[in-house]
């Protein structure tokens, strides 16, 4: 028996964005801008978030506009509760589908000199930031029973890690807060997921990708024999934003190149 194949607008139909409004925070640049352009090209228009995004042209802008969606920068400081808080009421104000909880930062020191600072700090953006958004925006999605919202993990919400002590602590609760989330918003039209990166060539890498023995230990333990690009991460968000997703809840999705099953 041969299976009619599966009609192209169907397929497409089940990633299309088109009339969807997008959050994604840690947007102007790494995988962030991945994530802003993946959704962009599938129809949604976007508010990028970031401490450095520029309120005129730069790179996010101008992907989003070439495909001739609507974008909306704003900057923030995710460490600073006042200003979280600040973003998360403006932004519970507009009528958002999809969050992406992208924005994240690292702080590389043994744990024996992990200074309470570095690890408030990280904390404060790889965590708090992240509930803060998701329950203020979050809220108008249980209104409106539909909604989208992606959390960045991390392979180390599996794993200890080295010399990333607030770092691990963070996204291990990242995967947690996801779960968490999911067990009570999934039943109401709003879905609650992760991704979790492995080894991507961003800036956050940037020292381990220099240091030649560290690398060579990573790369001979990934089954794929590379690093991650950016859009293999974009990638699975845009899935997990999708329609295609809609039976999806509280999953941390590895996007590791095999890391987690060696």
């Amino acid at each position: 028996m041969t299976l009619a194949p599966t009609p192209a607008s169907y397929v497409e139909s089940l990633f299309s964005l088109e009339g969807k409004l997008a959050v994604v925070t840690g947007a102007s640049r790494g995988i962030g801008l991945a994530i802003v352009e993946s959704l962009a090209s599938a129809g949604a228009d976007i508010i990028a978030v970031s401490a450095g995004m520029p309120p005129g042209d730069g790179p996010a802008r101008t992907a989003v506009e070439s495909l001739g969606r609507a974008f909306t920068p704003m900057s923030a400081d995710l460490s600073d509760r006042s200003r979280v808080a600040e973003l998360a009421a403006e932004l519970a104000t507009r009528p958002v589908d999809i969050l992406v909880n992208n924005a994240g930062m690292i702080r590389r020191t043994p744990a024996s000199e992990h200074s309470d600072e570095d690890f408030d700090h990280v904390l404060g953006v790889n965590l708090r930031a992240t509930f803060t958004l998701s329950r203020e925006i979050g809220r108008g999605m249980l209104e409106r029973r539909s909604g989208k919202i992606v959390n960045t993990a991390s392979m180390l919400s599996f794993q200890g890690g080295i010399n990333v002590p607030g770092y691990t602590a963070s996204k291990s609760a990242v995967a947690g807060l996801t779960k968490a989330l999911a067990n009570e918003w999934a039943d109401r039209g709003v879905n609650v997921n992760a991704v979790a990166p492995g080894y991507v060539a961003t800036a956050n890498t940037h020292d381990l990708r220099l240091d030649a023995e560290r690398s060579d230990a990573i790369l001979a333990r990934i089954p794929a024999a590379r690093w991650a690009e950016p859009s293999d991460i974009a990638g699975a968000v845009l899935f997990l934003c999708s329609r295609a997703a809609d039976y999806v809840h509280g999953a941390v999705l590895p996007v590791d190149g095999g890391w987690l099953a060696r």
